[in-house]
């Protein structure tokens, strides 16, 4: 089975084959709940559901008509906004009251969404023929209270008891009661109320005159309220409100090819989808259906990838993480003072110490890059009363990676888990074979990860620059002198002088890992080799090696664990292929960028204009689409956030806000667009309008307009 961790180094997730030929799932999220349904818009059990809080609370939902017959499927979708899910469905042929019903005599329209962690179903169906019919309509339910973990495939040897069903006014109350102490509940709520609730169905009679119509409403929740024709209109335009105001957060961009717009368009809505409003501001949950929580690192890059655009999501997610940072040690939990979290969870299992993750802290790149982010939204923003506010985290994590940094022998930023029930990769790629040696033996502790060496020299670069704009001279220095030694050993320990390269990582011995990986794109993203290896470096990303003509993938095909099926050892992940494409534009190579831009918009016309969290690294073949990876999460927050950071390193822009300057250097345009506008992008307490058009051949950029702010600059380097 491949491992899919992000997790848990234990939870097994389901092999591709047993799941290459499920039907299509269909996904909606609001604040911490999310469904996944089938075409029908049924829930079978499988790893489909209505969860909140880590836990499924609808485990089965099916719907029936006559004598227990399932319609027939004509078309289902979730509209562009993401707001509602819709299944068109027909019968087949029936015997109803004695009379043979032909097919396509009725249409049923099945249409839900989720608002303030409550699920609204309204079926409506309409009678296109000249019989009268009174229609059995039956609605089968279930819940099984399984923490998430579970449905990804962790066994517990206990669960806790679930409890008689309960009926309350117009429904059922379903419960469970957790080894936690927590009684989780489910109610169930219908208009018109049921002729018959038994165990697990609701039956009713549809009174359906010709061309006559009928509609049943109903309603799924922790508690219980009585579905009405109002509650569900009114919610309905609460839900698509909010979710329009989240699209609309930050600039808008437009461009002259339809196509590349529905992939932006997409991608904002998925971004939107996945965003919650929390306390601390929004917050990009990872992904669905296994990763719909706040998780560290998949947050802040998400919002590094949109920061040009939307720094207040940037914003909300440093809140978030400030507010949550380790402030004790625990081998539990892979916490010490200072370190920024990898993920938290609210289920049973977690509640119950059965796994870490009720606040887990096993990525040792997170902190890092949180100093980065800040560090970048300081620059983008010049905001210095945020700043001033989390200085006081900042400042406890770059203590922490100093005090990492200490403790090695090499003086670098390694990891080792405390307990075998954490992570035993703490990078971004860790599943438990992704860092090996070169024969392919698997790497010992504590493993150094190239990219994160490159990680904590910038966080270090970035707390000196934020330190000396606060008049904090002597720390400043201290954190700059600090760089420039990890730099060296960096270039000197990683560095693989006969392959032109950076060795993955350097293990417990202090052995380089010589394989080639796309870690090394995500040391030229931060800008720490010289010009003449990072030159060898894109050569080699850029040859196909590792560009399979879709992307960049994460291992080179002449690795010993080279497999273009797995998860981590040569698969493509949209995200790093943007972090790569980043660092080739920092070095000049606007070619390569823009081509690797095109080669991932092909591949998301392949997947509906939504890319997955991954797909299998095959190299392009003529006549071929990319191949699924059929586990993968869709949408996930960094696969979607992955056309924006693309984008900016094809356009060469960068916003520096105490200088209200737009620097655009050597731009270029995605293939097929000659001309695109950013209209509304903030800047200090005003908003800017850019527009980047295909002039004779080369690409030109004009300041179009300034709101609320003066002095406004652009720099235009072609």
């Amino acid at each position: 089975m491949e491992n899919q961790p992000r997790s848990s180094c234990d939870v097994q997730e389901q092999s591709p084959h047993t799941e290459a030929k499920r039907p299509s799932l269909y996904v909606l999220k609001e604040g911490d709940s999310f469904l996944v349904t089938d075409d029908f818009g049924d829930i079978t059990g499988r790893s489909d559901g209505l969860f909140t809080d880590d836990t499924r609370l609808l485990s089965g939902l099916g719907l029936t008509i006559g004598d227990n017959v399932q319609p027939a499927f004509l078309s289902s979708t979730v509209s562009r906004d993401n707001v509602f899910f819709t299944a068109h469905l027909t019968n087949p042929p029936l015997t109803v009251d004695g009379q043979t019903l032909p097919a396509n005599a009725l249409h049923i329209e099945r249409t839900c969404f989720l608002w303030q962690n409550r699920l609204y179903l309204r079926i409506a169906i309409r009678n296109y023929s000249e019989y009268a019919l009174s229609l059995p309509v039956g609605l089968r339910f279930a819940t099984d209270f399984r923490d998430i973990f579970e449905i990804r495939g962790a066994r517990r040897p206990l669960r806790g008891s679930t409890l008689a069903q309960q009926p309350i006014e117009q429904g059922v109350a379903l419960a469970y009661q957790g080894l936690d102490a927590v009684r989780r509940q489910t109610a169930l709520t219908f208009s018109p109320q049921p002729e018959a609730l038994g165990e697990g169905l609701a039956r009713f009679q549809a009174p359906l005159p010709p061309h006559g119509h009928w509609q049943l409403l109903m309603e799924a929740g922790r508690q219980a309220s009585i579905p009405t024709a109002g509650r569900f209109r009114r919610g309905a335009v609460e839900a698509r409100r909010k979710m329009r105001q989240r699209r609309r957060r930050g600039a808008q961009l437009t461009c002259s090819q339809p196509l590349f717009q529905a992939w932006l368009d997409k991608a904002r809505a998925d971004l939107a989808l996945l965003t919650s409003d929390l306390p601390t501001g929004p917050y990009p949950y990872a992904g669905i259906p296994w990763f719909s929580t706040p998780f560290g690192r998949d947050a802040i890059i998400t919002a590094l990838q949109t920061l040009w655009i939307d720094p207040a999501l940037a914003k909300g997610v440093l809140a978030y993480l400030a507010g949550h940072q380790a402030a004790e040690a625990s081998t539990f939990r892979d916490a010490q003072p200072g370190k920024i979290m990898h993920e938290t969870r609210k289920g049973e299992m977690t509640a119950t110490n059965e796994l870490p993750f009720g606040f887990y802290y096993g990525g040792v790149d997170t902190t890092p890059l949180f100093i980065m982010l800040a560090g970048a939204w300081y620059k983008r923003t010049g905001d210095e009363a945020f700043i001033s506010r989390i200085w006081p985290q900042l400042t406890a994590a770059i203590a922490w990676i100093e005090s990492r940094l200490d403790a090695s022998p090499l003086g670098l930023l390694d990891y080792q888990r405390g307990e075998r029930s954490g992570l035993a990769n703490q990078g971004w790629k860790d599943s438990h074979d992704s860092v090996s040696h070169a024969d392919g033996r698997l790497a010992e502790g504590p493993i150094a990860l190239v990219e994160v060496q490159g990680y904590a020299w910038r966080a270090l670069l970035d707390m000196a620059s934020m330190a000396a704009r606060r008049g904090e001279a002597e720390p400043a220095g201290r954190w700059r002198e600090r760089a420039e030694r990890l730099r060296q050993t960096v270039e000197q320990r990683f560095w693989l002088q006969e392959r032109r390269f950076y060795a993955l990582a350097l293990d417990g011995a202090g052995r380089p890992c010589q394989v080639e990986a796309s870690n090394a794109g995500h040391l030229l993203y931060v800008g720490l080799p010289d010009h003449q290896r990072a030159s060898q470096v894109i050569r080699r990303l850029l040859s196909p090696a590792f560009n399979t003509g879709w992307g960049i993938r994460t291992l080179s095909g002449e690795a010993a664990r080279f497999n273009p099926m797995s998860y981590h050892n040569g698969s493509v992940w949209p995200h790093d292929v943007g972090l790569c494409a980043a660092g080739l534009a920092r070095y000049g190579e606007r070619q390569g960028t823009a081509a690797l831009l095109s080669n991932l918009f092909e591949a998301a016309l392949a997947f509906s204009l939504r890319l997955p969290e991954l797909f299998c690294g095959f190299s392009r073949a003529a006549s071929e689409q990319p191949i699924v990876y059929p586990v993968a999460c869709q949408p996930q927050s960094w696969a979607s956030g992955a056309v924006f950071m693309l984008l900016q390193a094809t356009l060469g822009l960068e916003i520096d806000a105490d200088r209200r300057r737009i620097r655009v250097n050597r731009p270029a345009l995605p293939d097929g667009v000659d001309r695109l506008t950013v209209d509304d992008l903030p800047l200090g307490e005003g908003r800017v309008s850019l527009e980047f058009r295909r002039v004779g051949g080369r690409t030109v950029a004009f300041l179009q307009q300034q709101d609320g702010i003066d002095g406004v600059t652009l720099q235009f380097n072609q």
